[in-house]
């Protein structure tokens, strides 16, 4: 790429800050980004931690691992995703982290605890994983943060494949047509660009050129893939007032004026 994925711009940010700030409006408890040792990071959200990954280079399980440990008595289930997913949707983020809590609901089918044979009625999930557009999923994943010993000793010895932690829990997995299954998910990313990643120059070029989300803001739809974007200052977002001019915005979003705000920008529909 010529640059680390999290320091690509992203509509005035970065590809970091629009992760986590996207994490942010969706989850109750503290989002954290895993660090490698000694990474400086470009400027991240209000009240997003930061825990450096003790080794450098084990790859995503170890990655995983530290983060949940830094979770661990603060959230029971964290949602790990890597820093280049440019169009995540929080109706996405929501279905899988459901899927954990709820044990079922969409989940196509759970592997690796014996007497498991189907989905009605299972609970105890560790691990909801997509398996989706043709691959396993582990960093756009839903992990119990109880976990975290567990795979501290896979990496001590050496076990550092993210399958190696699926061998040994209760895995739910999430094929095309389980996370279709969400009306929302349907209706939002109907094409799971969730789980498009840029892993090199062109792809960076293919995520930029895509047209802004469509979002309403009262009356009117916009274009707007930021707060600051739709040029009416502070907005009420998922029922909190926003005044972060760099918070995303994705597909489907109503947007509410907070008072004194100006009126909307450009219309692009009915």
């Amino acid at each position: 790429m010529g640059t680390a994925k999290a320091d690509l711009e992203w509509h005035g940010s970065t590809l970091l800050h629009r992760t986590t700030a996207l994490l942010a409006r969706v989850v109750d408890g503290p989002v954290l980004v895993v660090a490698a040792p000694g990474q400086v990071l470009p400027a991240l959200p209000d009240g997003v931690g930061v825990v450096e990954d003790p080794v450098e280079g084990l790859g995503p399980l170890a990655g995983i691992g530290a983060g949940l440990a830094a979770l661990a008595g603060r959230a029971e289930v964290a949602f790990a995703c890597s820093t280049d997913l440019p169009f995540l949707h929080p109706a996405f983020v929501r279905h899988v982290l459901r899927a954990v809590v709820d044990g079922v609901g969409g989940v196509g089918r759970v592997d690796g605890v014996d007497g498991v044979d189907g989905v009605d009625g299972v609970g105890g999930v560790d691990v909801a994983l997509p398996h989706a557009r043709g691959f396993r999923q582990p960093l756009a994943a839903a992990y119990r943060t109880s976990l975290a010993p567990l795979v501290a000793s896979l990496v001590a010895g050496g076990k550092l494949r993210p399958g190696m932690l699926y061998d040994r829990c209760t895995v739910a997995v999430l094929d095309d047509a389980a996370l279709l299954a969400d009306p929302d998910v349907a209706r939002l990313d109907p094409d799971l660009d969730s789980l498009t990643n840029v892993n090199a120059p062109d792809d960076y070029a293919a995520a930029r050129a895509v047209p802004a989300p469509v979002v309403r803001v009262g009356l009117r739809t916009v274009r707007a893939a930021t707060v600051g974007a739709l040029g009416v200052g502070a907005v009420i977002l998922d029922g909190r007032r926003v005044d972060d001019p760099l918070t995303p915005l994705a597909t489907g979003d109503v947007v509410r004026l907070a008072a004194g705000s100006a009126r909307a920008g450009t219309r692009t529909g009915p």
